[in-house]
């Protein structure tokens, strides 16, 4: 177990530094950030003066290994826009995140595998086909059109919901659900099929002989055999949460790290969108190792191998 949390740790490592060797290289090519700094009359010296001070005017493999070093320093760079520590600036914005992604979670877990358990075990029914219309749904509707359809009929029409800001608890519940209805469907869609497949195994109909109702079959022993391909989704799906959120964010005008991320990119803020995306990769490979580790607690007969 040790060797190989050590070598995910590793690959973690390598897999991050990667991402940000791209970010760095596009980001640095797109353009650059002092001719949005300086006002339109700007003399070419002014200019030449700031992206000096910046430090834009080296070549951009000295600027690289420069942001290497700092950060092995804990040093993730200054906003070349606010001129303060790019980390402070998204550990500012984090906190708006963590809350919209954990309730888009709740909706898509406390939905999504319900739903998924009932499909599995009723299937042909009336239920079983209502709630596979809602799935559908959820999956073919792109989050940025449910987000404006919840806002117009619970927020405009109805208006029982704030359309935007984080001030208050209920300005999470439209959020919530137009972030959380993809990875809902995407839960629901692998509890069926992983129910499904369980059930159709010999020690399901042992069990269902021996006097076991499949209720008591489903609940005892299928769940946790199926459990392996949901562990695996939901590491995924947090991660895709914190990257769906730039959309969510934007839409909702939600304070978090995808709408610091959108700002970001149109001014040019190399520093600050590195540490986005430095802690947006973080997070999918991390929990991309856990769901690893996870496994052999759930089924023993998995073992880790190199």
């Amino acid at each position: 177990m040790l060797n190989y949390t050590v070598q995910r740790l590793v690959q973690a490592i390598v897999a991050i530094f990667g991402v940000l060797t791209i970010v760095f290289v596009v980001m640095h090519l797109s353009g650059d950030p002092t001719l949005l700094l300086v006002p339109q009359d700007a003399s070419a010296e002014m200019i030449a003066e700031l992206r000096h001070q910046l430090g834009f005017d080296r070549p951009i493999w000295v600027q690289y290994l420069d942001y290497l070093y700092g950060l092995t320093q804990l040093d993730f760079g200054d906003s070349v826009v606010q001129r303060v520590p790019a980390l402070d600036i998204v550990a500012s914005r984090l906190p708006y995140t963590i809350q919209l992604a954990a309730g888009a979670l709740v909706v898509a877990i406390g939905v999504g595998i319900p739903a998924g358990i009932i499909m599995a075990t009723m299937r042909g029914s009336a239920i079983e086909r209502i709630l596979a219309a809602v799935v559908v749904t959820g999956q073919s509707v792109p989050t940025f059109l449910s987000a404006i359809l919840l806002i117009f009929i619970f927020g405009v029409t109805l208006r029982w919901l704030p359309t935007s800001g984080a001030g208050e608890l209920r300005a999470m519940i439209m959020p919530s659900i137009a972030l959380g209805a993809l990875s809902m469907s995407t839960f629901a869609r692998m509890t069926r099929i992983a129910i499904i497949d369980e059930l159709g195994k010999d020690y399901v109909r042992a069990g269902i002989a021996r006097g076991l109702s499949l209720r008591q079959t489903v609940f005892r022993h299928v769940l946790r055999n199926a459990s392996i391909p949901v562990i695996t989704i939901a590491a995924l799906e947090i991660g895709n949460l914190l990257a769906g959120a730039v959309i969510i964010e934007t839409v909702f005008a939600w304070p978090g790290i995808g709408q610091l991320a959108i700002q970001s990119i149109q001014s040019r803020d190399f520093l600050v969108v590195q540490v986005i995306v430095l802690l947006i990769s973080f997070v999918y490979v991390m929990t991309s190792v856990l769901a690893d580790l996870v496994y052999v607690a759930v089924d023993p007969r998995i073992r880790l191998v190199r």
